[in-house]
């Protein structure tokens, strides 16, 4: 009869509980985003992403034990989701929420799902959104010779904009639009950063996301066309490209309510004036330099809707340059 070597594991012991299976396997899917994950009543989090939450949160870090092991633990009630997530976001993280799908049953491990990615730039979420700004996402697209192309979404209204220009035009359009995020390809985040500098949030993509005929097909997909000639935007082909990357980001962060998103306008740049980061500050425009300083903004803000708000900021950061327009607003 064989004799147990000493020192020899227990039943059981160095396997992952089926529960930490499960959240590995969807973790694995969202690797760079805090996966909050539903247990019971509990948003959880493990590993690093616990060890971030605590800290960003200021909840408790604790441990729990994993098949033999211990793992980084820290959460908070479902119903405290509206306090910290808005807290998570402005820190600057990308965040998944995981949701049960079905009522726990003993024996069995409850069947999960991500519902929802959220990132400063893609949210509907009233605690996340300035009701009198825009929430902007941006998508950039490198092409030759120095051009690039540009659009702006705000998944909260379904405003849609396209242009295309030099660095000098997209450094303009980013300091009017002021995006919460930027998306971009992988392989052009430092060109990226040396023109712009590391001031914006942004989050790269694989660069074949970024190529024409994929981006193209998105944007007919969505407005269920066979060109885009009706929006004029037909012969941008690095502004659709931009565009068509940002509706497919929006597909990998779960959302799929797009419907409120009906069309895509081409930014006219000889209709503005497009002011640079230095004239905006100087002018102090929307903010002032000085501590208890009034803005511009503030001056004449005296709307009465978020709506409103929104498009007297819009109507201050680029200014028309015809005389007849300017006339026809006031």
């Amino acid at each position: 009869m064989a004799r147990a070597k000493k020192g020899g594991k227990k039943s059981g012991e160095g396997k992952t509980t089926p529960l930490m299976q499960q959240y590995v396997q969807v973790k694995t899917k969202y690797p760079d985003a805090i996966l909050l994950f539903r247990v019971g009543d509990f948003y959880e989090t493990f590993g690093e992403d616990a060890v971030k939450a605590s800290r960003a949160l200021g909840i408790t870090l604790t441990s729990r034990n994993n098949g033999g092991s211990d793992i980084e633990l820290a959460g908070f009630p479902y119903h405290a989701l509206d306090m910290y997530l808005p807290r998570l976001v402005r820190a600057g993280f990308r965040v998944a929420i995981c949701e049960q799908m079905e009522k726990p049953v003993p024996g069995k491990v409850v069947r999960r799902s991500v519902t929802e990615v959220v990132t400063p730039g893609v949210t509907t979420d009233d605690a996340l959104l300035d009701h009198n700004s825009n929430n902007f996402l941006a998508a950039l697209a490198f092409g030759q010779h120095e051009r690039y192309g540009a659009a702006f979404l705000d998944i909260s209204t379904g405003e849609f904009f396209v242009a295309e220009g030099d660095a000098a035009t997209v450094d303009k359009l980013l300091q009017s639009f002021k995006p919460a995020e930027i998306i971009l390809p992988k392989s052009r985040l430092k060109e990226f950063t040396a023109v712009y500098g590391d001031k914006f949030y942004t989050y790269t993509l694989e660069d074949w996301i970024f190529t024409y005929d994929f981006a193209r097909e998105k944007l007919l997909e969505h407005f269920q066309t066979q060109s885009l000639k009706g929006f004029g935007v037909e012969e941008y082909e690095l502004g659709q490209t931009a565009a068509g990357s940002a509706l497919h980001y929006l597909g990998t962060t779960e959302n799929t309510q797009l419907a409120h998103i009906t069309g895509i306008s081409r930014l006219q740049t000889e209709k503005y004036v497009w002011l640079d980061r230095f004239t905006i500050r100087n002018l102090e425009l929307i903010g002032s330099n000085h501590e208890n300083g009034t803005a511009l903004l503030q001056v004449l803000d005296k709307t009465l809707s978020p709506m409103g708000a929104r498009l007297l900021k819009k109507w201050v950061l680029l200014p028309l340059t015809s005389l007849v327009q300017i006339r026809e607003r006031h």
